[in-house]
């Protein structure tokens, strides 16, 4: 395990320049302080960069405004996209009163999550695999202000670009509107650019599995990396979105994380699979249905039992409802089910009961990794310790149900409003072990009201293709 002392040696023997200190806020953005690496002995490593936490939302107010960053040694890697030297550490908030782990910040509540799940007696550990899709475009704009509003995405990849040439000629090898699965290039015009990708996230410590290209036309893509401890999954997420981003970015692309940027075709979910151990045994294998324990079908029916509510940290944007609709692979159905992709929690097919593991669905890459996946882990738990089982398994296409048998089945929220509302009723589950505060969950349904507010005043440009002449 890396220690103050190592860092101070790797900053020496790799000649670094500045020490960036990075940290996350409530809504999921990471943040950074660079430091001067001269400035970065043992003891301030140990104390902390000091910081204002009044200028971040639903942080501190400005009577109480000052805050400490404490690296963690163990997360310390080189940034790839600096010219000068810098070495990147993540960050945990603290009060500068008790040294404790700030109440609202991410990291630290994910920590409470950890230590709660070793205290219930349940488990030691949580295990989290993550798989968040995402778009790249050649470019993007928009505006929305009194003079109207717009989008515009330009994708060279897109299916609408087959009737536009680019630079005088059109070479036509492009996906078709949810035909983008795994072809391979020109067709795919993006696998040199996911490979450099995952060279740059393993050369920073996330160990990549896979790379394709995702179902959506205009650039939809998925890199697969390991599976890892709650914390250390989390900030492996926070690292993957840092490297795509940029990695675009240098070729003069963009890309978003946005769960439903296009119409029409497939949005980005981030499917989250999870198992929980104790004194290293796999809890969640057994002789049960798809290889399942009694422990891991609980854990089901506490996931299901507490989705809504979930909803409002998993799909944490208005933007994640126009994903969870049905027939674009959207898993709006409240089931579980062995391999059946419809539903929202699959049990994916492994030959090795080590492995057994199940898969939520129904979040996306919005959601702030640390709050959600501490928020799964806690739902799931729930429904162990009360032993809620979620039913029979739905082994049906759920996409293609009689009217009355899809009646029977629960669904997801189908607005962030109505999950907002979900989780102001349905939040004792998360705070058990003070894991989340009532107060961080107040602040948190503040700024998405505030989101909704803004777009629920702002005139769409669809209501004038649907009301402007009448």
């Amino acid at each position: 395990m890396s220690t103050p002392e190592n860092v101070v040696q790797m900053i020496a023997e790799r000649e670094v320049a500045f020490v960036d200190c990075r940290f996350t806020d409530t809504l999921g953005r990471e943040h950074h302080l660079t430091v001067p690496a001269s400035q970065m002995d043992e003891d301030r490593l140990e104390s902390g960069v000091a910081f204002d936490g009044s200028s971040l939302p639903g942080w501190k107010g400005i009577e109480a405004s000052d805050m400490i960053l404490v690296p963690d040694a163990g997360t310390a890697r080189l940034d790839p996209f600096r010219e000068e030297t810098t070495l990147i550490l993540t960050c945990d908030v603290v009060e500068p009163s008790d040294l404790k782990g700030y109440d609202r910040d991410p990291r630290s509540l994910a920590r409470r999550a950890e230590a709660y799940l070793k205290s219930s007696g349940l488990g030691d550990t949580a295990y989290f695999g993550p798989e968040p899709e995402f778009f790249v475009f050649d470019g993007v704009s928009w505006n929305a202000d009194m003079s109207g509003s717009f989008v515009k995405i330009v994708s060279d990849e897109a299916a609408w670009s087959n009737a536009h040439d680019s630079n005088g000629n059109n070479l036509g090898y492009r996906p078709a509107v949810k035909g983008g699965y795994v072809p391979v290039p020109p067709v795919d015009s993006f696998a040199d650019m996911r490979s450099e990708m995952c060279l740059l996230m393993e050369q920073m410590g996330v160990p990549v599995e896979i790379h394709h290209h995702e179902v959506g036309n205009c650039g939809q893509m998925e890199i697969g990396t390991r599976f890892s401890t709650l914390v250390e999954r989390a900030d492996w997420t926070q690292t993957m979105k840092y490297v795509i981003r940029n990695v675009a970015h240098v070729y003069g692309k963009t890309a978003t994380f946005m769960p439903k940027p296009v119409v029409g075709d497939n949005g980005s979910g981030m499917h989250v699979h999870q198992s929980i151990w104790k004194d290293g045994q796999n809890l969640f294998a057994g002789n049960g249905y798809g290889g399942l324990s009694e422990f891991a079908l609980y854990y089901i029916g506490g996931i299901i039992h507490h989705a809504r509510a979930l909803n409002a940290i998993t799909n944490p944007g208005t933007n994640s409802y126009k994903r969870l609709v049905p027939h674009y692979e959207a898993p709006v159905k409240l089931a579980y089910s062995a391999r059946n992709r419809s539903a929202s929690i699959r049990i994916p097919y492994v030959g090795n009961p080590k492995a057994r593991r199940v898969e939520a669905r129904f979040p996306d890459p919005l959601a702030n990794p640390y709050l959600a996946f501490s928020a799964l882990m806690m739902a799931g738990l729930d429904g162990v310790q009360n032993k809620i089982h979620p039913g029979d398994p739905a082994d049906k296409n759920l996409y293609d149900l009689p009217p009355e048998e899809d009646a029977k089945i629960p669904t997801v929220c189908s607005s962030l409003d109505q999950a907002l509302e979900a989780l102001d009723r349905d939040r004792d589950f998360l705070t058990r072990g003070g894991v989340f505060s009532n107060d961080l969950l107040d602040a948190y349904l503040d700024l998405k009201a505030q989101e909704l507010d803004r777009l629920r005043v702002t005139p769409h440009p669809v209501e004038f293709d649907m009301y402007y002449t009448l």
